[in-house]
């Protein structure tokens, strides 16, 4: 293994680590020196990876944007797509929220990430198409007339709320079986759009519906390029 493929390999096992110890801590904050002592490195070692901890936790957020990237990118069916989508925030509420929770912290308070928040812009934005793509095949397949905005929104919605619901114990003992509450909230997304049957003038606007979204994505990355950290 060449040194290049050594680094490489380190540095995957430091943000596994530091993501684990964050999921462990349940408040969203860790020390350099118990990941060093975790990963048995010289706390240094870690600043040959990162210049600072908000760095570190920013690396995390991209590393983890990445993996919903390529969750995406499995080409089958539109409704097999939206249900990993909703999976993504149910299978793993704590996760999901800790770094949401992260990533605001990060925006407004730290500095000198401005090429590390548009390397995260950059993937999100090239994710958010790849979802719109997978809404809009869906709602055709449906012949629904709800609009891919909408449909998108109601999805966040209740991954969102459904990952909150999910993550907190006090509301477990009411609500029962995990699994059987992550299955109804599926199989609500997926009849959402037979609630809006499609008229024969309404295809014409779900295309140009589509495309603002698209539009809309590619102007606010362009501003969260111009913003700096």
């Amino acid at each position: 293994m060449s040194r290049q493929q050594q680094f490489k390999a380190r540095e995957e096992n430091i943000l596994a680590m530091a993501e684990r110890l964050l999921l462990e801590s349940g408040d969203g904050d860790i020390t350099l020196d118990s990941l060093a002592d975790q990963l048995d490195l010289a706390k240094g070692t870690l600043y040959k990876h990162f210049s600072s901890k908000d760095e570190l936790y920013l690396r995390i957020i991209i590393r983890y944007e990445e993996q919903l990237f390529e969750i995406n990118r499995i080409d089958d069916t539109p409704a097999a797509g939206i249900t990993r989508m909703l999976l993504q925030q149910l299978l793993k509420p704590q996760k999901a929220m800790l770094l949401n929770q992260i990533e605001e912290r990060l925006a407004a308070s730290a500095t000198g990430l401005n090429r590390l928040f548009g390397e995260l812009y950059d993937i999100r934005r090239q994710r958010m198409k790849r979802v719109i793509d997978i809404i809009s095949a869906y709602l055709k397949d449906e012949r629904s007339r709800m609009t891919t905005r909408d449909y998108l929104s109601s999805l966040w919605a209740m991954g969102q709320g459904g990952a909150g619901l999910l993550n907190s114990s006090f509301y477990q003992r009411y609500l029962g079986r995990r699994d059987t509450l992550r299955y109804a909230f599926v199989q609500q997304m997926l009849a959402l759009p037979s609630q809006y049957p499609l008229y024969i003038d309404d295809e014409e606007m779900m295309d140009v519906d589509m495309q603002e979204l698209v539009d809309q994505i590619d102007t606010e990355s362009e501003a969260h390029r111009n913003t700096t950290y």
